[in-house]
């Protein structure tokens, strides 16, 4: 994560920063008028934006998406004290998927094979789940909305709109801005450019503690225990039944419930 803070020296890199958090906010502003739970989060197409630029500025891109986020709320009426998890959240939505991509491969993301668009979806299924368990975490304590509303709802979100318009908008993108000399690598000295501790272990231990967040996250938001198995409601009338025996007990609140998964998250962060 090193990156994260010696870009701030590179005047191009700050500029791409700009440059996200402008693009970002620009498509949340006006969608902030089709919400999904009002005051809370909307149809974010724009949600995109994180990961492909993620992929072109690196750290950049990262940053650009906190203060997009937060931009957005602040123009768009959104503003409050969830919005300072909403930065964090997507600082990780624009974090993980480069930082994952240069572990798994050495290939640049401009031309799609499949191979390179199954790696594209998962790498942006990651980011989504790490943003969406943290932002719903983050509300949970707050009280505003319940984890398992909104920490599924902000994952599928993001992922579903990343996977569509990714594909499409990178190849594109990621040519012209190759040709300018902007990719964070040709801008960033390379001893500037962390390669990671404990890469690969920090990878699994990320997996965990994402998947983990989210199934405990839903388990205590809903008191899964209270029965011998509860049928869970999903999105689009899907439904699911849990057994007790696999269940979080009740009685845990999610703030202290998630809060070792979480600190591992952010271990993972710190050596992938």
């Amino acid at each position: 994560m090193r990156e994260a803070i010696t870009m701030w020296k590179y005047t191009r890199m700050v500029v791409l920063v700009a440059l996200t958090a402008a693009m970002y906010a620009a498509v949340l502003i006006p969608f902030k008028l089709l919400p999904i739970i009002p005051g809370i989060t909307e149809l974010r197409p724009a949600n995109v934006f994180p990961v492909i630029c993620s992929l072109m500025f690196g750290p950049a891109g990262a940053w650009g998406a906190a203060f997009g986020n937060l931009i957005g709320d602040l123009m768009g009426g959104t503003y409050g004290l969830g919005s300072y998890f909403g930065m964090v959240g997507n600082f990780l939505l624009g974090y993980i998927p480069y930082r994952l991509w240069r572990m798994l491969t050495s290939k640049e993301p401009g031309a799609w094979s499949p191979a390179m668009l199954v790696r594209y979806l998962y790498v942006t299924l990651l980011a989504s789940i790490a943003c969406g368990v943290t932002v719903g975490w983050g509300l949970d304590i707050l009280g505003l909305v319940p984890f398992h509303v909104l920490g599924p709802l902000i994952s599928i979100n993001n992922f579903v709109t990343a996977a569509i318009l990714g594909p499409l908008l990178l190849p594109v993108l990621y040519k012209r801005v190759k040709q300018w000399g902007l990719l964070y690598h040709d801008v960033m000295d390379p001893a500037d450019l962390s390669r990671g501790r404990l890469p690969h272990l920090a990878h699994v231990v990320m997996v965990l503690a994402l998947f983990g967040s989210l199934y405990a996250g839903v388990s205590i938001s809903l008191g899964l225990n209270e029965e011998a198995a509860r049928t869970i409601p999903l999105l689009f009338g899907l439904e699911i039944t849990a057994p007790e025996s696999l269940l979080v007990p009740a009685g845990a609140s999610v703030g202290m419930g998630l809060l070792p998964l979480m600190v591992l998250l952010l271990i993972a962060c710190l050596l992938i």
